[in-house]
């Protein structure tokens, strides 16, 4: 469909070629992320299924006693917000055997659906993708003079990219990528994410499963995950903190399911530890690395809405570029089927970003704002690397330093690359 200013997401070429593979594809992902703007833009025909304020929508009933007229229309069709009414699943999957046809139906929906009540998997019928918040190269925000692709395989042309800005960059985290919020303030676009935040604690939590939660003990939750934000603090952590911070307290059992559903909304993007393929005496630990969906959202729990308070506490500032950096580097890795990792081990050496290619090859990344922290963050990624090898593991094919405050791209005589963030691409 024609949509105008719809702007291009890195996405949309995988969109296009699961369009050919599979006979449906689901994207998935936060509410107010642009998964229905990019379902619109690859589909010729479309239905919401959103219910109202009052708990109700036509189209949701009539998905549910009459399946087949949701369905009709030009294919490839947009079926937008499915989790709404799941018996579509296994009709789509029905009429997609029953054809034989590719690009069929385009799922979006921004929550995991209740499984109950869907026959099978759609294994071979569907494609899944996950979008996230727009990257900075989507944005406009980056210049895109360094392909991520290209840096791991070793293929990076020193450049210079121009200076940048401290104050800029602490509007982008501020700001977010929410495709809506592009061109707001850093205040307004905090409270355009305060508002999307109420909402979820007021509204779809309860949507999610008809489970009524206790809204307060969610609140201080998410502001414990945003205090802890890039890190990778225990579920007891989490706990303790909200019983030091806030004089609260809150069941273990209860904090783990109150996690889980904030999972099934896609707020959160949690980083997996690296399995390791390094294959030495290392032992890592198994921990998954503290991530919202947008740094903006720890940004608004934290009361952060504008530059001179983020600038003025620089050691969360620092947290939070590597939350903007981390999620970049996924929607660019994804792009090319890299998969995304995070490194600790028992003697608490870590790795902020680790990409393992297709070939089994992996690149060792270290996130620093300042340039002054580039030094530091190389050695230990030389060291980590001689570690590595002098007990036979496999050891990482690219080392890089992804940095804010430098103005080019280039490789270090040890062998370390530096790229800005503000420069990078898929």
């Amino acid at each position: 469909m024609e949509i105008k200013n719809y702007k291009k997401r890195i996405a949309d070429s995988k969109i296009e070629h699961f369009l050919k593979l599979f006979g449906a594809i689901s994207i998935e992902g936060p509410k107010y992320c642009g998964k229905t703007w990019a379902g619109r833009y690859h589909s010729n025909s479309e239905i919401l299924l959103q219910k109202t304020t009052g708990g109700k929508s036509n189209n949701v009933e009539l998905a549910k006693i009459s399946p087949s007229l949701i369905l009709e229309g030009t294919k490839p069709r947009l079926i937008d917000e499915w989790q709404e009414a799941t018996n579509l699943w296994d009709e789509i999957r029905i009429d997609v055997d029953r054809t034989g046809l590719k690009g069929q139906y385009i799922l979006t929906g921004s929550s995991t659906p209740n499984r109950k009540g869907i026959a099978h998997s759609g294994a071979g019928r569907y494609g899944k993708i996950h979008l996230r918040t727009m990257s900075l190269f989507e944005s406009g925000d980056s210049s895109g003079d360094i392909s991520l692709e290209q840096l791991c395989n070793n293929k990076l042309q020193g450049k210079l990219t121009g200076e940048v800005d401290l104050r800029q960059l602490a509007h982008l985290i501020i700001r977010g990528g929410w495709p809506a919020n592009i061109n707001y303030s850093s205040r307004d676009a905090s409270e355009a994410v305060e508002e999307y935040i109420n909402l979820i604690i007021d509204d779809d939590l309860n949507r999610l499963d008809g489970i009524k939660r206790d809204k307060h003990k969610v609140r201080l939750l998410l502001k414990s995950l945003a205090r802890n934000e890039s890190t990778t603090v225990s579920n007891m952590t989490l706990k303790k903190d909200i019983n030091e911070i806030d004089n609260e307290d809150i069941d273990i059992d209860t904090l783990a399911s109150y996690l889980n559903a904030l999972d099934r909304l896609f707020l959160l993007d949690n980083d997996e530890p690296f399995s390791t393929n390094i294959r030495s005496s290392i032992r890592v630990k198994q921990s998954e690395k503290r991530h919202f969906a947008d740094p903006s959202i720890a940004c608004s729990l934290l009361n952060i809405k504008d530059e001179s308070k983020l600038i003025n506490d620089l050691e969360t500032f620092g947290f939070l570029f590597e939350a903007l950096v981390e999620r970049d580097l996924k929607i660019y890795a994804d792009s090319f089927n890299a998969k995304y990792y995070h490194y600790q081990d028992y003697q608490n050496r870590e790795i902020d970003s680790i990409i393992e290619l297709e070939n089994g090859e992996w690149c060792a990344f270290e996130i620093k704002l300042g340039a002054n922290q580039i030094e530091k963050a190389a050695q230990n990624l030389v060291s980590l690397k001689k570690q590595i090898e002098s007990e036979n593991g496999k050891e990482p094919s690219v080392l890089c330093v992804v940095c804010g405050l430098t103005n080019a791209a280039y490789k270090r005589p040890d062998g370390v690359y530096v790229v800005p963030i503000t420069a990078l691409k898929p």
